[in-house]
């Protein structure tokens, strides 16, 4: 850019000169806005994928879930064998599930195979599906915890006194001496602990 400028001396002459101004403006500002309150979410699994897709997790004590992503359904299965606890886990689990929206609440039912207990996924435009369950179920597994260790520690106090127990509910080998006759059973008399109606018979 051409200026010309208009110089007084101090002589009182006056004299223009051209000067040449150059401006380069060169912004180099980087903005980059991250929204705080996003953070990633890490979490483990005990879980296999089967061959058409399907996801099957195995951390709970009780019971087997298969995520079933064709099918956009959740099901569960007795782990070894059909017990009270079993029932308890799967209602327990569809019900998390239902109060985090997962889940169709109407569709939870029994599956076709015996003790098992399903649901359908709710469909998202907004949100993925099964990526939803799987974090969903993952929450659900942390609530578990704190229940499966506390029955798996019982599980190894009752082992641990049956296989070491102490010098109290303990004798050595050969410490009791030969009886004919041991605790509670009579084997000579009329009447005894095992009975067929009133008499014993021998």
């Amino acid at each position: 850019m051409s200026v010309s400028v208009n110089i007084i001396k101090p002589d009182g002459q006056q004299e223009l000169v051209d000067t040449n101004v150059g401006v380069d403006i060169k912004p180099s500002i980087g903005v980059k806005i991250t929204n705080s309150r996003v953070k990633p979410y890490v979490f483990e699994l005990n879980a296999r994928e089967a061959l058409n897709g399907d996801i099957m997790i195995f951390d709970h004590k009780d019971i087997d879930i298969v995520l079933m992503q064709e099918k956009k359904k959740i099901v569960a299965f007795a782990k070894e064998m059909l017990t009270d606890s079993v029932y308890g886990a799967e209602s327990r689990m569809f019900e998390f599930l239902r109060k985090k929206g997962i889940i169709a609440y109407d569709s939870v039912q029994g599956g076709n195979i015996y003790g098992s207990m399903e649901a359908n996924v709710l469909e998202s435009k907004k949100y993925d599906p099964m990526k939803s369950s799987l974090v969903n179920i993952a929450e659900w597994m942390k609530e578990e915890k704190p229940m499966m260790d506390y029955m798996h520690a019982h599980d190894e106090l009752l082992d641990d006194a049956l296989l070491n127990p102490d010098a109290k509910d303990s004798t050595e080998l050969g410490e009791v001496p030969q009886a004919a006759e041991k605790g509670s059973i009579v084997q000579n008399s009329m009447f005894a602990p095992y009975l067929y109606g009133r008499y014993m018979y021998q």
